[in-house]
């Protein structure tokens, strides 16, 4: 798993490429900390293009991720999200927390 954070126009654009299985949520956890820990907020794009799967521990932090940024009043998108994977989202009910491009 590969995740990559850089910021452009006032928005931070995080890449995850590979699967956010068990082994990868501590380190993806811990590389998404300082986004959310900021004290401004920034509204969140999440590249998932290359994401292949996601295991109930990437769909935790993606949770965090979404409830600390949405307390800031600020917005998180998942964009390009394949169809296995956008599944997960409907059977867990996490597709209508989320906002999806």
């Amino acid at each position: 798993m590969k995740t990559t954070i850089q910021e452009l126009d006032g928005m931070t654009i995080v890449t995850m490429i590979g699967s956010l299985d068990t082994a990868a949520a501590i380190e993806t956890e811990q590389t998404l900390r300082p986004i959310t820990a900021r004290e401004e907020g920034k509204d969140i794009t999440i590249e998932c293009q290359e994401l292949e799967y996601i295991a109930s521990s990437g769909l935790r932090i993606l949770l965090d991720v979404l409830k600390k940024t949405k307390a800031k009043g600020k917005r998180v998108i998942l964009r390009n999200v394949n169809e296995d994977i956008k599944n997960v989202f409907k059977i867990t009910g996490f597709i209508n927390l989320f906002e999806f491009e």
